[in-house]
């Protein structure tokens, strides 16, 4: 990194006499103050004393001439938008654009920027009101400013001897250094004024002149400076005094004065009034011999210096230096004056200087929030190169047409700052390996600097690129191009070293492949515009010829892990005892076990020093997909489902219980036959309710875990700089995850069915309203039934808890309606028993409620619509319950004989519009209405 603080060579020169700023700060003051007197023709230069200065603006306006150009008010400019700041693409305010001057007028503010006392002013003033009283309003380039200064103050106008000799002594140098050091005009060595002038120039070191008009002295002054200032190269006399204007003294002095344009309390920024400010400086020009062409170059370098100067914290500065300098360029075709292009040469080789130190190593110079002034300095070096080498080389206008400057020293920045940039990288990573030199299997050299030139080549592409490319079309391939030849090299290297293919050579030849493809697509797509589509670009980059990494190794490897897996599944899940205690998330250890071991094949496939392709990624987590699949299968098979538990409904009978008309031995055999009939419907069942909720959370973990897979995949592709991450990867476990759903739906089921219809089938289907319904109510299921919610609760994964205290609901629900129309003989229920079976109802739906703690009152409303619907039907008198199945039978079954109505098949799905279920509420209702209309209409069996 350049220092912020450069100190600068002046471009115009040393005056030669040690003259001190300030020195010609007075001096440039005086020449303004005088040429600003002249610029009003004829009329007086009004002197206003201090007490007049604290008047009032209207007050003076009245009592002084207003037409003096000093003297215009600062009310309207200060409001007005600066034209110069516009001109220059400067901001109009930097943040104190609403600062209150003290100064009224532009001559006051003109004081207080050029640091010149009130004191001194009036002095000046007084003084110059005598010269104009004495030369009778002879303008001010035809008086030599010093001499006159010298004969109209004497020690009484200052307040001590000591400050009146510092002023002879300053007006005398100014006098050397104009007419005798730096005249615009050559002297001859035979020049007697020139000798004279030194003599009295010595003389007055050692003791200060005696002033006055009638003075010896100064008489003999007056003529020899006269005659010098008045020469010409053409022979006879000039009516133009030059004294201040031969280079560098002009140039020296114009800089003071537009030192004035900053603000005296913010040297970084330009004043608002600059307009008004260069407006009064350029009525210089007759004195300094100053022109448009040197005052673009001298403020386009007053501009820079003083953001140089400054620490280089106001990049407006530099911006406006740059936008200057394209004026200057225009200026330098145009103008051929030997002397303006020797300054304009020693400008612009400072400020190229300054400039290409950046630019050369721009990636150290302008990181981060810089890089808004890369194209500030860029334009500044290029431009200045463009002016030195066509506007001033002799060589050049003999190539013209064979060089074009500006793309060539960009490239050069290009070039130059690419090497450095990939050196500083090479020094990095070797001084990084070498301090970690104890780390086993480091990563090979060449295979982390593959790593950073991509990333300096991206940096490089949407950086630097963009700016750079406004002088070169091809910035971004050139860059590219360096890089690949910087890589290039070394990689030769490494190869030449190579005896085998070891894991470290596939590393660095696989990253070397990678590299080299995004830089040559970095070099193209930069080259779409170009008139060779970049073929200059992309011969400049010979391939590397990186070996390719045999796939088939690759697959071979997914292959053996896979197959591996499939084994461990096999054999695992045949020891899997499903243990609840097993672990605290209650799943089993195998589930934990496998989504392990695929973590780990994932991560040791993205380890492998291979290039990360998709479908290669897709084979292995397709491979992976179907071990978990086959898991996930071999865990819920033999598991059962809904019909394995649900008992095959008895055949249509017609109660027994009450009734006249069945014989009251018969109510005993039901029992046993029911007995037997739920042992006929059950399969032998090795799983118990816990196993199969342990089974249930394995699932959810199956889910969980897949999860967690698929986004470590992901992270681990845009990691590995895979420029496809295929999106699709999330849905790659979708066998898995889909054996996993109807797993946990399965399962969930199962359970549901198994509590109701296997563990508690002695409390529901042997005993719940078997014989008298007052003596056989659900209260025993209910206490059994929470017993096993407790289980499952406590159990299972709360993700999924839901849905199998759901699936125990729907079982309970159907096992309800199950021994209402399906509970064989032995059940038979009279209109008046549906109140208390309602009541049973409601709290089998309170046990899932429990208190709004279970499930949610929508959820159970939903499922038990049915069974309240045809609870409605058992609160029905016969008489309208045999109508609504003869209505309904008809419309769905149509009737061949108008005294025999056909028998509704048995379909299992429960309606209380659907004739079987009506049928079957009529089947156990106990009354002889009922018993007499299924025996006449169907002619019922009373026993199974």
């Amino acid at each position: 990194m350049v220092s912020a603080n450069d100190v600068l060579p002046n471009p115009f020169g040393e005056v030669g006499r040690p003259i001190s700023e300030s020195e010609l700060r007075e001096t440039a003051y005086e020449i303004l103050i005088g040429a600003c007197r002249s610029s009003t023709g004829s009329k007086p230069l009004t002197y206003i004393p201090q007490s007049e200065k604290n008047k009032s603006r209207v007050e003076r306006t009245n009592s002084i001439s207003s037409q003096l150009s000093l003297q215009r008010s600062l009310t309207s400019a200060a409001a007005a938008a600066s034209k110069v700041k516009a001109a220059l693409g400067m901001r109009r305010e930097k943040g104190g654009g609403e600062r209150k001057r003290a100064a009224a007028t532009v001559g006051e503010m003109l004081r207080v920027q050029m640091r010149v006392s009130e004191a001194v002013d009036s002095r000046v003033r007084r003084a110059l009101l005598r010269i104009a009283a004495g030369q009778l309003g002879r303008r001010v380039e035809l008086i030599v400013l010093p001499l006159e200064l010298l004969q109209q103050l004497k020690p009484s106008d200052f307040p001590n001897q000591q400050e009146f000799e510092a002023f002879q002594k300053r007006n005398l140098k100014m006098l050397e250094a104009g007419l005798l050091l730096h005249p615009r005009v050559p002297l001859e060595k035979s020049d007697t004024a020139a000798q004279k002038l030194k003599q009295i120039i010595r003389g007055a070191s050692e003791k200060p002149l005696e002033t006055g008009k009638n003075n010896e002295t100064m008489q003999v002054l007056r003529t020899v400076v006269m005659s010098l200032a008045c020469r010409s190269s053409d022979g006879p006399a000039s009516n133009i005094c030059h004294w201040a204007d031969g280079f560098p003294l002009n140039l020296r002095l114009y800089q003071m004065l537009l030192e004035a344009c900053f603000d005296v309390d913010d040297e970084t920024s330009i004043i608002d009034e600059v307009d008004e400010v260069i407006e009064l400086v350029k009525k210089t020009w007759t004195i300094l011999g100053m022109n448009e062409v040197l005052h673009n170059l001298c403020f386009s370098w007053v501009l820079f210096h003083r953001y140089v100067e400054t620490g280089q914290i106001e990049d407006d500065l530099l911006f406006a230096a740059s936008n200057l300098l394209a004026e200057v360029e225009k200026d330098a075709k145009t103008t051929k004056d030997p002397d303006y292009s020797k300054i304009l040469s020693s400008a612009l080789t400072v400020m190229l200087g300054w400039a290409e130190k950046r630019l050369l190593t721009y990636h150290d110079t302008f990181g981060g929030d810089a890089i808004e002034l890369m194209e500030s300095v860029a334009s500044l070096a290029v431009t200045s190169a463009k002016i030195l080498v066509e506007d001033i080389s002799h060589e050049y206008r003999r190539k013209r047409k064979e060089v074009d400057v500006a793309r060539d020293r960009v490239e050069t920045y290009i070039r130059s700052s690419i090497r450095t940039a990939f050196a500083q990288k090479m020094e990095k990573i070797n001084l990084s390996k070498r301090s970690s030199k104890s780390q086993q299997n480091p990563i090979p050299i060449l295979s982390i600097l593959a790593q950073e030139v991509t990333e300096l080549a991206l940096t490089e592409r949407d950086t630097y690129s963009p700016i750079l490319k406004r002088w070169h079309p091809l910035a971004a391939g050139v860059a590219v191009a360096t890089l690949h030849g910087c890589y290039g090299n070394e990689l030769k290297q490494f190869v030449g070293r190579i005896n085998e293919l070891t894991p470290d050579a596939v590393l660095v030849l696989i990253a070397a492949d990678k590299v080299e493809k995004q830089l040559v697509q970095i070099a193209v797509e930069d080259a779409v515009e170009s008139d060779d589509g970049g073929k200059a670009v992309i011969r400049e980059m010979p391939p590397y010829e990186a070996e390719a990494v045999i796939v088939t190794l690759v697959k071979s490897w997914i292959k053996t892990r896979v197959d591996r897996l499939k084994e461990w599944v096999d054999r695992n899940l045949q020891q899997e005892v499903w243990n609840v205690q097993a672990n605290k998330e209650h799943v089993a250890p195998s589930v934990i076990e496998i989504l392990r071991i695929m973590d780990e094949t994932i991560e040791a496939f993205f380890l492998l020093p291979i290039p990360i392709q998709p479908a290669v990624v897709t084979e292995l987590m397709a491979g992976l997909d179907r071990c978990l699949q086959l898991y996930t299968m071999k865990a819920k098979s033999c598991c059962g489902s809904r019909n394995t538990y649900m008992p095959k409904l008895p055949a249509l009978t017609r109660c027994s219980a009450g009734s006249k008309f069945f014989k009251k031995k018969e109510k005993s055999q039901v029992p046993l036959r029911r007995k037997a009939q739920v042992g006929s419907t059950n399969m032998d069942d090795p799983f118990g309710i816990s196993q199969l909720c342990v089974r249930i959370n394995t699932m959810q973990r199956i889910r969980s875990g897949v999860d967690a897979l698929e986004k470590k995949t992901i992270t681990y592709l845009k990691s590995s700089g895979s420029a496809e991450v295929d999106s699709g990867l999330r849905t790659k476990f979708e066998l898995s995850i889909a054996a996993s759903f109807e797993g946990i739906q399965q399962l969930c089921e199962a359970t549901g069915y198994k509590v109701v219809f296997h563990e508690l089938s002695h409390v529901l289907w042997d005993s719940l309203y078997a014989g008298e319904v007052p003596s056989s109510r659900i209260e025993p299921f209910l206490q059994e039934l929470e017993r096993y919610l407790e289980i499952i609760a406590t159990t299972v994964h709360d993700r999924v808890r839901t849905r199998a205290i759901t699936e125990v609901m729907k079982a309970s629900f159907d096992g309800f309606l199950l021994v209402l129309l399906a509970g064989g003989p032995s059940r038979a229920f009279t209109q008046q028993e549906s109140l208390m079976i309602e009541e049973d109802f409601k709290s089998l739906c309170d046990l899932f409620w429990s208190n709004g703690d279970g499930l949610p009152s929508e959820l159970i409303e939903n499922l038990s619509r049915t069974v309240k619907a045809i609870l409605r039907l058992l609160r029905m008198n016969t008489e309208n319950l045999i109508e609504q199945f003869r209505q309904v039978t008809i419309e769905n079954h149509g009737s061949s004989d108008k005294s025999r109505l056909p028998l509704p098949p048995t379909t299992g799905q429960w309606d209380p519009t659907e004739p079987n279920t009506l049928l079957r509420v009529l089947c156990h209702r106990d009354d002889e209405v009922a018993a007499k209309f299924l025996k006449r209409t169907y002619n019922l069996p009373k026993k199974l």
